[in-house]
């Protein structure tokens, strides 16, 4: 059985569904329930269908039910249900996926423990079980390498498994789920990985109540757990964008949620952060083909300049920094891509996903549960470092040191204690000093970012907690039995709960302005359009959307918006990019009536001047292009590509000795292939075939101009050439003499 075949099947019955096809999707759901083992699933989707006929009899017939839109809402509702659970059946019996495997592995652990956790929605039976292990467990205050403590991550694991499996949620789930808050024999870190089980069961299958427990725990105190749950919460409800008008109670719960002072902020922080997740190849990328190779090479220079090997020196606290800009001097580049990366990284870009990309495949990450741990310094990962003889002496700084380092996140901290020691002793012991140096001033920065900004650990928590998140999609071996959220647009901004909730202009506004500094040119311009409909009258939202446009090659668009633009504030910059957008439809009459506005407004701005004069060129207008070409030349002496158009204008007026004067200007500084097929023309206009000839075999010598293009220069510069004098016979007859000679010399 094809499984990306169910996959897909599941995913068009659940867009008919929300289209209101339901026979179309009754049609796939009959295909699919050939696969499934659970004969009762066929029996409610008999009972769907009839359901469903009735409704259709009922409305043909002209028979009045109050009740049949709630009857119709609950049967889409229904229908969803039965698809998910289908899919669920099929995966589990046909997948072989980690994922089945684990939940067969805890029902065999429940039925030999004689009893089962959660048995069904209504089983209450799972809070005394728990009571029971809880108080025999007696979990708080043991210590890492005890029995207990181990019995303890063993429960753990057991009710993150619980979590995550289970398909839909019931009394008994909100039972365990208050019990583990309120019980205080539960860590910190053990409820936020609670939360990311909770996220994964809801991404795995839909269920309201799953939504329901995320945005209770959005309020929750416990360190992390806040800040997963709104992230979980928002992938939720944007990975199921098209199912909320199918249950108004969970749009009525999030607003709700957004009355209160902080969620619509926390939401903002979330998108923002989701959307730079969109860099993070990129970034990798550069890192990995740009960046990288040259500190490699640059490595020499930096060791010397820096003195590394006595950089700790006699007294490593009292050191001051380096002189980057003196370090990177001659490289001013790297200095400049260095300075970026590390802005990209204070704003929460991932800028370490290819650092650490290959530091995955330790046992610890076989464990899917451990992907969502996050870092702190008594885990038991960190416990087995104690016995390394230089580094457990002072695993517990560079542990609290990694703790507390905002711009890693969970998953690369554990892969860097972990690789730690594989380390030869030197690396161990340099690391050390390192951290040592970094825990002060981490201490620093975290109370100094807490005074300026009350959401500063907040927003770290979220923005580590998406890289996690991006790492399991992308890294973990289990990342083929989950949709990858991070391959899609991620334009959380256009879903129906965000506009809800944070769709006011200002929102808009700011989160556009981001997409645009980003170069997001699509997003941003959805976020324009939107604020045009509300916003008439601010120059600046119609010139970003033009701008928009136009990166996105639609030109037309471009130029409407850039024109409603300069009616209500001419700028300079706003008629040069309509001039420049008709210029590339080829209305370059329209163009350069708007470089000339552009040019009444700024009439000493050199690129202004250049286009206007390019645009009398596209015109045939060569004598007042040459009077604008003339000022660049007057104004940039040193500009040699001035030179190539005034030649050609010359030529175009029948100014041959000019013309002869500025291409002899140019060979000064390197002829292009086109230079010198100009030069032929200008040599065949002289009455010089043989001149021609050989400039026109120049040109093709030189490799760089086919000679298919060469023929199409030639016949497009036809008409001009015979309209001043050479003849039509004569033309074609040095055009093959060049191509013959060309083949000859071969």
């Amino acid at each position: 059985m094809n499984i990306n075949t169910v996959i897909l099947q599941h995913k068009r019955v659940c867009n008919f569904v929300v289209r209101r096809k339901v026979k179309q999707s009754f049609d796939i759901m009959a295909d699919m329930l050939d696969s499934v083992s659970v004969g009762g699933l066929r029996d409610e989707f008999h009972k769907l269908q009839s359901t469903y006929m009735n409704i259709l009899t009922y409305t043909v017939e002209g028979i009045s039910d109050p009740e049949r839109h709630k009857v119709y809402l609950k049967l889409m509702r229904d229908i969803l249900r039965l698809n998910d659970r289908i899919k669920q059946d099929i995966l589990a019996h046909h997948s072989a996926w980690y994922t089945y495997s684990v939940r067969d592995r805890e029902q065999r652990e429940e039925r030999l423990r004689g009893g089962n956790i959660i048995e069904s929605v209504d089983n209450l039976v799972f809070k005394s079980r728990l009571d029971e292990i809880l108080s025999s467990a007696e979990i708080i205050n043991t210590t890492p390498e005890s029995d207990r403590a181990r019995e303890t991550e063993h429960l753990s694991g057991i009710i993150f498994n619980h979590l995550w499996l289970a398909d839909f949620y019931g009394e008994a789930e909100e039972s365990l789920m208050n019990m583990l808050a309120t019980s205080g024999k539960f860590e910190w870190h053990e409820m936020a990985s609670y939360v990311s089980a909770v996220t994964l069961s809801s991404l795995r299958i839909w269920d309201p109540a799953k939504l329901q427990m995320l945005g209770r725990l959005t309020n929750d105190k416990t360190p992390h757990v806040a800040e997963r749950a709104i992230t979980g919460l928002i992938f939720s409800l944007y990975y199921y964008s098209n199912r909320l008008s199918l249950y108004p109670e969970v749009m009525e719960s999030i607003m709700e949620l957004a009355a209160g002072s902080k969620f619509r902020e926390r939401s903002r922080m979330v998108v923002l952060q989701a959307v730079r997740s969109r860099d993070t190849e990129k970034l990798s990328k550069r890192m990995n083909e740009e960046i990288l190779p040259k500190v490699v090479k640059l490595r020499p220079r930096i060791e010397e300049k820096l003195d590394l090997d006595m950089i700790l020196g006699e007294n490593p606290g009292e050191g001051q920094n380096p002189d980057w800009s003196d370090m990177f001097s001659g490289s001013e580049e790297m200095f400049k891509t260095m300075e970026e990366l590390s802005n990209l990284q204070m704003e929460g870009s991932d800028v370490y996903m290819s650092a650490f990309s290959g530091l995955k495949k330790f046992d610890f990450f076989r464990e899917l549960r451990n992907w969502f741990i996050p870092f702190y310094p008594d885990h038991i990962a960190v416990d087995d470092i104690f016995r390394d003889e230089i580094l457990g002496p002072a695993i517990n700084e560079l542990a609290e040191a990694l703790y507390k380092t905002p711009f890693i996140c969970n998953s690369d901290k554990f892969s860097l204690i972990l690789n730690m020691k594989h380390l030869p002793a030197e690396q161990k012991s340099m690391m050390l000093k390192v951290f040592r140096m970094e825990l002060e001033g981490l201490e620093q920065m975290k109370y100094d970012g807490e005074l300026t900004d009350p959401e500063a650990q907040f927003r770290t928590n979220v923005t580590q907690y998406i890289h996690d998140l991006y790492r399991f999609y992308k890294l973990s071996d289990f990342r083929n039995e989950f949709e990858d959220l991070f391959t899609s647009r991620l334009d959380i901004y256009n879903s129906l709960f965000y506009r809800e909730i944070c769709g006011s202009p200002e929102d808009d506004r700011s989160l556009a302005d981001y997409f645009f500094s980003k170069e997001y040119y699509s997003d941003a311009l959805s976020l324009y359009l939107t604020l045009i409909s509300t916003v008439s009258d601010d120059a600046e939202i119609y010139e970003k959307a033009g701008y928009c446009y136009q990166k996105e090659g639609e030109y037309e668009k471009a130029v409407e918006a850039y024109s409603k633009a300069a009616l209500i504030d001419p700028k300079s910059w706003t008629l040069r990019k309509t001039g420049y957008c008709l210029r590339r439809l080829g209305r370059s009459e329209e163009a350069l009536e708007a470089y000339l506005r552009a040019l009444k407004n700024d009439p000493d701005d050199q690129g202004t001047i250049l286009m206007t004069a390019h645009c009398y060129l596209d015109n045939d207008r060569y004598e007042e292009a040459l009077k604008h070409y003339f000022r660049i030349e007057y104004e940039s002496p040193g500009n040699v590509r001035v030179l190539r158009p005034i030649a050609w204008c010359y030529l175009m007026t029948g100014k041959y000795r000019e013309a002869a004067e500025y291409f002899g200007r140019l060979a000064a500084s390197g002829l292009t292939p086109y230079d010198l097929v100009n030069m032929g023309h200008l040599a065949l206009l002289q009455g010089s075939s043989q001149e021609a000839a050989a400039h026109y075999i120049s040109a093709l010598e030189k490799g760089q101009l086919s000679t298919e293009a060469f023929i199409n220069i030639v016949n497009d510069d036809t008409p001009m050439l015979t309209a001043a004098g050479v003849s039509a016979d004569d033309l074609p007859i040095v055009l093959d003499y060049v191509l013959m000679s060309l083949k000859k010399d071969q």
